[in-house]
């Protein structure tokens, strides 16, 4: 494996991978639904911007394009290859891309080295040596790259989010990396460059690292590792990218039966829980058990400054909530600080009475406040200099009341346009970031209509820049993880200024 480190600004090979002009995909059918056919199809409707070739011996035409015979027919040179043949052919084909100049491959077949067999491993052995003479390969097992600056995607993912942002996710799952990307395409998360490199017989999560460290589209790194191959040379990677940025880790496999079936999935090694989150904490890696944990901490990286948060406010209506909401904070080491009298008295003219209270949390006293009176709320409260961010707790759902009354639709009647607008401006005020919860207990089928306007929410709430969570804990257990983070990365920063002081 090529582990070599390039220096900021310098060309990488990598680029022609992840923004090809020029791509063949090998193993197409006109009949039928196989992987060629299927990737092929998705590229078309998510619009990658190069020229492709599909190829199969046969011959014929496919949506209109040419079916080339043979990869040595392709009337030009090629950037990267997606090779969807049987796992006994996957070797030819990709020498055959090898030597037709392509930089790179995805490998989306199966049949290596996970399967345990010594034919399987014996096979991914042969791709790795043809890898060695120039051509680097994402794979075999895998569902590939999704890239939406370019608009190369994942198998399958058509409808995948061309919106390009912060956030690269590296892993060694296919049904994860898919996932992510359709949940951060309506929770927020926008992306860089998703790869699932599954069995990993050359590009594998160090050389990736190293690649995304230096990557300036990529702020936020997240990843789903089932084991590694080089334990040091993973560590390495490690300290070097957190020193610049975020590095989310989901560590799969560390029970015993979940080591089994990371055996069979890509033939990797589960690993030691102790010893792999005393690894991931001295490298300043951020651990999280979940995928959707690793979604909401990756929205939260992406989202709001990296800084420790000492200090929030929680403003909603209910006095049971700012009870939970003080416990939930406290338990991940996040205070609600008695705001000043001068602010509590300034707050308190605002609010609606009786029921009211703005000692922090901030009880509304009722989920029916206008978005103005939350927004000068807000702007006073942010004047303590012991809040860094503020959380507003927002009860939607009840407005389906009001819709009833009404005889409108719940969506036309809740105000969320209104507040997502008023939270964007305090944000730009203040210089003080604001997370939106947007909580639903009314998840019956005759509530579907509150589902459609809380989704619709969260969109204006993002077009303003402020995050939104479900639930107030997840929201809370990613504010920890950015403090964590910054205050490690803090402590490794004054003791490496120490030591060479000396």
């Amino acid at each position: 494996m090529n582990c070599v480190e390039l220096k900021p600004g310098d060309a990488d090979p990598l680029d022609r991978i992840f923004h090809p002009e020029h791509l063949a995909i090998v193993g197409v059918s006109v009949q039928g639904r196989g992987f060629g056919s299927g990737i092929l199809m998705s590229l078309r409707e998510i619009g990658f911007e190069g020229t492709m070739y599909p190829v199969n011996a046969r011959g014929g035409e496919i949506a209109g394009m040419r079916i080339y015979k043979s990869v040595e027919e392709i009337p030009a040179r090629i950037d990267f290859a997606v090779i969807a043949v049987p796992a006994g052919v996957v070797p030819d084909a990709l020498e055959a891309c090898r030597r037709k100049g392509a930089a790179g491959a995805e490998i989306l077949s199966a049949g290596f080295s996970e399967l345990g067999t010594p034919e399987g491993v014996a096979l991914e052995e042969t791709v790795r040596q043809i890898a060695g003479k120039g051509i680097r390969v994402i794979g075999p097992n895998c569902f590939g790259i999704y890239c939406p600056r370019s608009g190369l995607t994942l198998l399958p993912g058509p409808d995948l989010s061309r919106e390009s942002g912060p956030v690269a996710f590296l892993a060694q799952s296919g049904g994860m990396a898919i996932d992510f990307s359709h949940i951060g395409k309506w929770m927020g998360v926008r992306f860089s460059k998703v790869v699932s490199f599954g069995n990993g017989a050359d590009l594998r999560e160090v050389e990736l690292l190293n690649y995304l460290g230096n990557d300036p589209e990529t702020k936020v790194i997240a990843t789903y590792t089932e084991g590694v191959k080089d334990g040091p040379a993973f560590c390495d990677a490690l300290r070097r990218v957190t020193k610049k940025k975020p590095v989310i880790v989901h560590k799969g496999g560390l029970s015993e039966a979940g080591g089994r079936a990371v055996a069979s999935h890509t033939a990797s090694l589960g690993g030691n829980r102790v010893i792999w989150e005393s690894v991931l904490r001295q490298c300043n890696a951020v651990q999280v058990t979940s995928l959707w944990e690793l979604a909401q901490t990756s929205l939260a990286f992406s989202m709001l400054p990296e800084r420790i948060y000492r200090g929030i406010t929680v403003a909603g209506g209910g006095g049971a909530l700012g009870i939970a909401a003080s416990d939930s904070a406290e338990a991940f080491g996040i205070q609600l600080p008695l705001l000043d009298p001068a602010i509590t008295d300034a707050i308190m003219e605002i609010l609606p009475k009786p029921g009211s209270s703005a000692r922090n949390p901030i009880d509304v006293a009722n989920p029916y406040v206008p978005p103005h009176i939350l927004k000068e709320v807000l702007l006073t409260a942010a004047k303590d200099d012991r809040v860094d961010l503020q959380i507003l707790i927002q009860l939607l759902y009840h407005y389906k009341s009001m819709a009833l009354f009404s005889g409108c639709p719940v969506k036309d009647v809740t105000p969320f346009r209104e507040l997502a607008a008023a939270v964007g401006e305090v944000v730009a005020v203040t210089g003080k970031p604001v997370i939106v919860v947007t909580p639903n207990i009314k998840q019956g089928i005759e509530s579907l209509d509150i589902e459609e306007m809380l989704r619709e929410a969260r969109a204006a709430f993002l077009s303003e820049g402020v995050p939104v969570f479900d639930d107030l804990e997840d929201a809370l257990r990613a504010i920890n993880h950015i403090s964590q983070y910054c205050a490690r990365k803090e402590t490794l920063e004054r003791k490496h200024s120490s030591s060479n002081s000396f």
